[in-house]
């Protein structure tokens, strides 16, 4: 399929590129690092060769949530969305973005929003899961009450929120002591994203948010299959959770899922017969994962060509207004 539009294209700046070296193949680094810092001629020559016409960009995980210096979280997030943006003003028919955030001040992080999506023109923001706060060893989670006026404020801006992975604090990782092999894409990312999205939608922000738009990659990080267990336990066992209807509701209106660094047909199928193929879009997870095996996968995957061109291209186009592409 030609004209691929991929959400979750990630590069990195000088400040930033460091957090990526610890799970990559050490052999293989000098390519992934490469490729991270590049937002030019190698990025577009793989877009071009698997029929991608757009990456929409983001930065590299933890990045500003990892940085517990509230000023020098801002900072960063600033250079960082500034890179990005000049990438996009030079190749805009190739490039869209996502602001990066530093969730570690409040008043700073919707400052930076407001910014990355009006003057630098960002379709949306991406945040890292938690963020350490003036300490490395404290965090907080998005449901933490003082994000009530970020999540009031991206509902009025009207763009897409993408929620990333990290992986755990070391506190809640234990469990994979003496099993490094776990940690990271391999599983705990997607663990620790999960529950982060749980406790979203169990703390009744999308009651007070009905028009939040939430994404989350690796087709939903495992939920789609397992929100039915999660809600009916809920439900039996009467534990006053504060959400105002099932958490499955919550996943069918406010949420999309993308393909990125799952590329399963059969997965592909059950989030399709979940919650539709218009609510799932494509992504590489780029430069984590080859485009090629993204690309050839979704393009020779079972679907009808109706899917295909929704899922390929059409519902990014819808979702971040991209109609001048």
């Amino acid at each position: 399929m030609q004209g691929k539009i991929g959400l979750e294209e990630h590069f990195a700046v000088q400040e930033t590129i460091g957090d990526s070296q610890r799970f990559p193949n050490p052999d293989v680094w000098p390519i992934i690092s490469k490729r991270l810092l590049d937002l030019m001629e190698l990025r577009i020559k793989e877009m071009d060769e698997h029929g991608m016409q757009m990456m929409i960009l983001s930065l590299n995980s933890p990045a500003i949530q990892a940085i517990h210096d509230r000023k020098r979280a801002v900072e960063v997030a600033k250079i960082a969305n500034d890179a990005m943006a000049d990438a996009v003003s030079k190749y805009p028919k190739r490039f869209r973005g996502f602001a990066a955030l530093p969730m570690q001040d409040v008043d700073e992080a919707i400052k930076e929003m407001h910014r990355a999506v009006k003057e630098l023109g960002c379709v949306g923001v991406l945040v890292n899961g938690y963020s350490n706060i003036d300490d490395p060893d404290n965090y907080k989670y998005l449901d933490d009450p003082i994000y009530r006026p970020f999540w009031a404020e991206l509902e009025k801006l009207n763009v897409p929120f993408y929620m990333h992975p990290r992986d755990s604090m070391p506190e809640n990782s234990k469990q994979c002591d003496g099993h490094p092999w776990l940690l990271g894409a391999a599983w705990t990312f997607g663990v620790e994203t999960a529950v982060h999205t749980l406790r979203l939608m169990c703390s009744g922000i999308f009651d007070e948010h009905p028009k939040l738009k939430y994404i989350l990659g690796h087709l939903g990080e495992m939920l789609p299959f397992t929100i039915w267990r999660t809600q009916s336990r809920i439900q039996l066992e009467n534990r006053g959770v504060p959400a105002k209807r099932p958490l499955y509701e919550y996943m069918k209106d406010n949420m999309y899922f993308t393909v990125s660094g799952q590329f399963r047909t059969q997965a592909l199928w059950n989030t399709m017969m979940e919650f539709s193929p218009t609510k799932i879009l494509f992504a590489t997870d780029y430069p984590f994962e080859q485009v090629s095996t993204a690309c050839e996968w979704f393009d020779n995957c079972t679907l009808s060509e109706t899917d295909r061109q929704l899922i390929g291209r059409q519902n990014a186009i819808e979702l971040f207004n991209l109609k001048d592409i």
